[in-house]
This record gives structure tokens, C-alpha cells and sequence, in this order.
């Protein structure tokens, strides 16, 4: 498949196991979203230009690397977005955060976004947009958009659970936006979950049904 990063990390794996089973409760299962996402922003930052600079250890100068003209913004898609951006802010604190809400019509089945609140600076960062399962693709694609919209040049769509479907959606739609995720799960059934999933992950998080 094509621009897609695979992150198979034991650690990844374990919790994803973890975050599948039925029996895991919406506390523990709030914990496993964030801990997995900050184990995969791990590798989606891995790109980062550094740049060498000099600092005074106690002991004598050295020549040492800092992150160097790349800004990061997190864009959650509510609800379930949510759940990874806490994992993420923990491994980048310095990064702005934007907000995308949409849901699927029930009669159409189009997507429709209700809001939209992005940094003022949003155009001048690389943005990672958030969701933990990429099913039909239809909300990751609106969601894309709206960021172009808004003037972004790098994006990066990183969720834990995909399908073939969600995936090539991405990438027919939006080419140059490489898809992070930590499994690349059967298929959709017919009701547009995913095969063997995990359920309604905002469920399952929130408490709701």
C-alpha cells in the first residue's frame, strides 16, 4: 500500500491487544489510547530536521542536537481523537492543538463537520491529525481538508486501527499525507465497522452508547 507507516513496536502491539478486548474497561482503555499514541508519535516525529548547536555540560562544551524550524500542531477528530491526544502532547508539550467535530448523516452518509477550531499559526506548522480507527476514510479525508483549508502544507494522519478500504481512501484522495497506524485490520462490515476492530472507540473511552 502506498504511503503508509506500519509501527509495529512490541510495546504498540501489546497494548492494542489490550485496547481490543472486550473486557477492558473505559478507564483503562483512556490509558492505553494515550500511552499507544505516544509510542506511535515516537515514529511519526522520527522525520524532524535537527540542527547542531554547543551547550556547557558540567564538565566541558559539547557539540549536541536540538529540533530545529519545524512547529507541530495535534488536530484530534471528535470524539475518539481525543483519546490519543494526551499521549501525543506528552512527547511534544510545545505543540499547538486544534479541534475538528464531524459525524456521518444518518439518511445520506455524507460527512458533515460541525466544528472547526485550528491554531492561528496552524499554516506555518506540520500538522498531525488524530483518530484511532480509519474505517471508511470519509471523516479522515474531511477532516484533511479542512486543514489545507487552512493553509497547511504538511499533514500526517496517524490513527491505531485501519482498514484497506479507510487507507486507500487517504491515499487516492490525499497522496502526498502518509498514514501512521499500528495495525492494518481485514475489512469493513456492514455497517462500517471495522473487522475485528474494537468497537465504537469513542464508546468505549466515554462510557456511552
Amino acid at each position: 500500500m502506498i504511503n503508509v507507516k506500519l509501527i509495529e513496536h512490541p510495546l504498540v502491539q501489546h497494548k492494542i491487544s489490550l485496547l481490543r478486548d472486550v473486557n477492558t474497561g473505559a478507564k483503562e482503555f483512556r490509558e492505553l489510547a494515550s500511552e499507544t499514541a505516544m509510542l506511535m508519535c515516537y515514529e511519526a516525529t522520527r522525520d524532524l530536521p535537527l540542527k547542531t548547536v554547543e551547550v556547557e555540560t558540567p564538565i566541558g562544551s559539547a557539540k549536541s542536537k536540538v529540533i530545529s524550524g519545524r512547529k507541530i500542531a495535534f488536530v484530534p477528530i471528535l470524539r475518539a481523537g481525543l483519546g490519543m491526544l494526551d499521549g501525543a502532547l506528552a512527547l511534544v508539550p510545545a505543540a499547538k492543538v486544534g479541534h475538528i467535530g464531524l459525524y456521518r448523516d444518518a439518511e445520506t452518509k455524507n460527512v458533515v463537520d460541525y466544528y472547526c477550531k485550528l491554531p492561528f499559526d496552524v499554516a506555518e506548522r506540520e500538522v498531525i491529525v488524530l483518530d484511532i480507527m480509519l474505517a471508511t476514510g470519509g471523516s479522515a479525508c474531511r477532516a484533511i481538508d479542512l486543514v489545507k483549508k487552512a493553509g497547511v502544507k504538511m499533514i500526517k494522519y496517524m490513527c491505531i486501527i485501519a482498514v484497506p478500504e479507510g487507507i486507500s481512501a487517504i491515499n487516492e484522495t490525499h497522496p502526498d499525507v502518509p498514514v501512521y497506524c499500528a495495525a492494518i485490520d481485514e475489512k469493513l462490515n456492514s455497517e462500517a465497522f471495522i473487522v475485528p476492530g474494537l468497537g465504537d472507540a469513542g464508546d468505549r473511552m466515554f462510557g456511552t452508547k
